[in-house]
């Protein structure tokens, strides 16, 4: 199983370059940045673009009722981000997520040589996710229920007559009980939000149980381990205690791959 390290978009530049470092350093397969509403994700990508260079780049996930493909394209470009690293990920919410989504991906497509990525939480999208994507990303689910979410990719994949695409799952690890409460918070405002709250009534899930709050390497190395055989790379989502590069980098050096 890869493992991959992701940080808040909107932290700083030297959190963003230290960590990239670090992960590549350690042998991480990928390293991303998601794509907050108040700060452009591509261009925090990039300042991990230019601290590294073997590993993969991923952004996770650009909304496409709030930036259409044309400006990812230009946004790509405009930051030189490299294509043959660049893990694309782009997603919507409803109504209309599905063709949205769907007409998105083909003129990314069109425009750019590079592995584009769709978030997935039900399983219509997880079912489109295997008929058109490079990869997929689950978010804020168990390992249980990304096995589940797995068979529905599996299952466009094979209506399409294609190869699965590969799976990625964010799994939100703190460490240490000020990392832990920052978790509890982070986890209240993703179930106030529509879809993951739905999701999570789907699941019968509160969001904490789907992330790890460790106390030490070997609680975060156990946790860790339940993933194994759900999906392809698991991609560590940072919460620490405060943001800085001390706290990223304790983060980053307790959960490397061994």
């Amino acid at each position: 199983m890869g493992l991959g390290f992701a940080v808040f978009a909107g932290t700083t530049p030297e959190i963003i370059r230290a960590s990239a470092r670090e992960a590549e350093r350690l042998g991480y397969s990928s390293f991303w940045v998601n794509h907050p509403g108040s700060t452009d994700g591509l261009a925090a990508l990039a300042q991990a673009a230019r601290e590294t260079q073997r590993i993969e780049l991923g952004i996770g996930v650009i909304p496409l009722h709030t930036r259409a493909p044309e400006q990812i394209v230009q946004g790509v470009k405009a930051n030189a981000l490299p294509l043959d690293r660049l893990l694309l990920g782009v997603g919507s919410p409803n109504p209309e997520a599905l063709k949205r989504v769907r007409a998105g991906i083909a003129e990314l497509r069109r425009q750019l040589s590079t592995r584009l990525v769709v978030a997935a939480l039900g399983p219509q999208m997880c079912r489109l996710a295997g008929e058109l994507a490079d990869g997929v990303l689950f978010n804020w689910l168990t390992p249980e229920y990304a096995r589940l979410s797995a068979e529905r990719v599996r299952e466009g994949a094979a209506a399409a007559r294609r190869q699965p695409p590969k799976l990625f799952a964010y799994v939100r690890v703190a460490l240490g009980s000020a990392a832990g409460d920052r978790l509890q918070e982070e986890a209240k405002r993703y179930a106030a939000i529509p879809a993951y709250g739905a999701n999570f009534e789907r699941m019968g899930l509160k969001p904490v149980e789907t992330a790890i709050a460790a106390e030490s390497r070997d609680a975060i190395r156990k946790g860790l381990g339940k993933w194994h055989g759900a999906v392809d790379e698991v991609v560590i989502r940072a919460i620490t205690a405060k943001d800085t590069v001390e706290d990223h980098l304790a983060l980053v050096r307790a959960a490397a791959p061994a």
